[in-house]
């Protein structure tokens, strides 16, 4: 047993943030898998940590913590090194609206459950899904690959040449867009910083294929 346990699905997007996050840090956790095409995220034990019923949530010494980025914050708060957060006010504002991009303009659109009431509700088909996911990608990468290519903060990362929370969002999102077949050739930039995301092995880890519930 260690001091935290992480609920989550092995190809969740927010799951991979947060774990990439716990890597980083050196911080040992309890994996927890939960199956979403199950629906075992809906389970009444999950539902007593988290009544929104999502994943990921990050069990603690101090209670239950849903939500991405705020564990992601919170994680950042309680054990600095390595920061996932500039030191400056403006390099925490910037960082925390690249991440926005990703995590609240483009995941809220694309995220299972919104795919799934698209098909119950609508009849839209795996094609029609797809097609719905790359647009709401594409138009949050676009806007991202804009400000990435534009902005003097940008380095080898998001901000400058540490990794940090724009990048554990970005690089997840990337990973996600593979499976609905995103085209990344518009996005050098995007692409060049996922590359260096994948060559550090915290986060390399996390991602989907190397997770218990992965076969």
């Amino acid at each position: 047993m260690t001091d935290f346990a992480l609920h989550n699905y092995f190809r969740s997007s927010t799951s991979v943030r947060v774990r990439a996050a716990l890597n980083l840090k050196g911080l040992a956790f309890d994996y927890i898998p939960l199956s979403l095409l199950k629906g075992e995220q809906a389970c009444a034990e999950h539902l007593a940590l988290n009544p929104s019923g999502l994943v990921p949530t990050l069990v603690t010494p101090q209670g239950a913590l849903p939500q991405s980025l705020a564990i992601l914050e919170w994680l950042d708060e309680t054990h600095p090194e390595p920061p996932l957060l500039p030191s400056d006010p403006w390099g925490r504002a910037r960082v925390r609206s690249l991440a926005h991009i990703v995590a609240l303009d483009i995941h809220p659109l694309n995220n299972l459950r919104v795919l799934r009431h698209l098909e119950a509700e609508f009849g839209v088909d795996a094609q029609g899904k797809a097609a719905w996911f790359r647009k709401w990608a594409s138009a949050g990468f676009d806007a991202l690959e804009q400000r990435l290519v534009s902005e003097p903060e940008t380095g080898d990362f998001c901000h400058k040449n540490k990794v940090g929370m724009a990048d554990l969002c970005l690089y997840a999102q990337v990973l996600n867009n593979a499976r609905f077949e995103v085209d990344m050739k518009p996005y050098p930039t995007i692409q060049r910083i996922h590359e260096n995301c994948m060559a550090l092995p915290a986060l390399l880890q996390a991602s989907p294929p190397h997770q218990p519930d992965a076969s």
